[in-house]
């Protein structure tokens, strides 16, 4: 015990010494944890009210300085919020502190695992959704309720000419897909931002996954039960078209990606209008997904290899 209260009283003189030899050569260690253990807080701005007056600055002058200060970080925001990079489409933060900026690490991708679930997970729900609704509109109509049963409207019935529809809306889509991504800079932004996210983690044989799951469970959702529950007419298109493009918002996909969405539900729509088959939209959602996801890996590779 006295060992103890001997290191400590020793310990404590000798920085009492130090601080003393420090404050009389007006000198602080530049390291900030030092400060912290060695010196209170109290001190510490004592040492720097010294310091201030010892160079003869005025309280105005350091209000001024302080000013000045913010008005540079606000300009440093402004800039960076004005110029945001990605990296792996994930954002990079940024954190400004008294002295300097700091770059914050990029967020890290969704795992594999974690995508696949949530594309399992989501697609089920959309697909119970579509099911419950098709399956309650066909109920309610035959208590006598005046509303559209979307199993006479759309049904799953399935003929040879559809393939010709099926391969007219994949080259369709899929054409004005990469002519947008040639030709519309936010457009190709939000792409590779939602692709970065979703696919960058996957495995070759998981894009079949990714790519027929959504397709299959959203067209039986959005043109299977939504869009017949409304009418099979062209408003019923126009209104189901714009919330489909509405909820492709978010995940680092912007407006543009919006506007691309309401116009494949446009084309989509009209086709189940032709076919009243909700085998067409399916298949031909399905196989666009797969197309672009393939397209998208095929020009990372090639990217990847003209670095190296």
């Amino acid at each position: 015990m006295g060992t103890l209260v001997t290191a400590s009283s020793i310990r404590k003189s000798s920085i009492q010494h130090h601080h003393l030899q420090w404050r009389n050569t007006s000198l602080l260690p530049s390291c900030e944890i030092c400060n912290r253990l060695l010196f209170p807080r109290k001190m510490l701005h004592l040492h720097t009210l010294v310091r201030s007056f010892a160079g003869k600055k005025s309280v105005k002058k350091l209000r001024r300085d302080g000013k000045e200060g913010k008005m540079k970080k606000e300009e440093l925001k402004r800039d960076f919020a004005d110029e945001s990079d990605f990296v792996s489409g994930n954002n990079i933060g940024v954190e400004l502190t008294n002295d300097n900026v700091v770059m914050k690490s990029a967020l890290p991708s969704p795992s594999r695992r974690g995508v696949l679930q949530a594309c399992v997970v989501t697609s089920g729900l959309m697909f119970a959704v579509g099911l419950l609704i098709r399956q309650g509109s066909h109920l309610v109509v035959k208590e006598g309720w005046p509303i559209y049963d979307c199993f006479t409207l759309v049904s799953f019935d399935f003929e040879t000419w559809h393939l010709e529809l099926i391969a007219g809306l994949v080259i369709l889509i899929s054409s004005a897909r990469f002519l947008l991504l040639k030709t519309w800079p936010n457009f190709a932004e939000s792409s590779e931002a939602s692709n970065q996210m979703v696919l960058s983690q996957l495995e070759p044989l998981d894009y079949i996954l990714v790519a027929c799951l959504p397709g299959l469970s959203e067209e039986l959702l959005f043109r299977g039960a939504l869009m017949p529950l409304f009418g099979l007419d062209w408003k019923s298109v126009l209104v189901v078209a714009a919330m489909f493009g509405v909820l492709h918002l978010g995940s680092g996909r912007k407006y543009s990606f919006a506007i691309w969405a309401t116009f494949v539900g446009l084309a989509y729509g009209y086709a189940t209008i032709i076919s009243s088959s909700i085998i067409v939209p399916m298949t031909s959602h399905a196989l666009n997904n797969l197309v672009g996801t393939i397209l998208w890996r095929y020009i990372s590779d090639t990217s990847e290899q003209g670095l190296e």
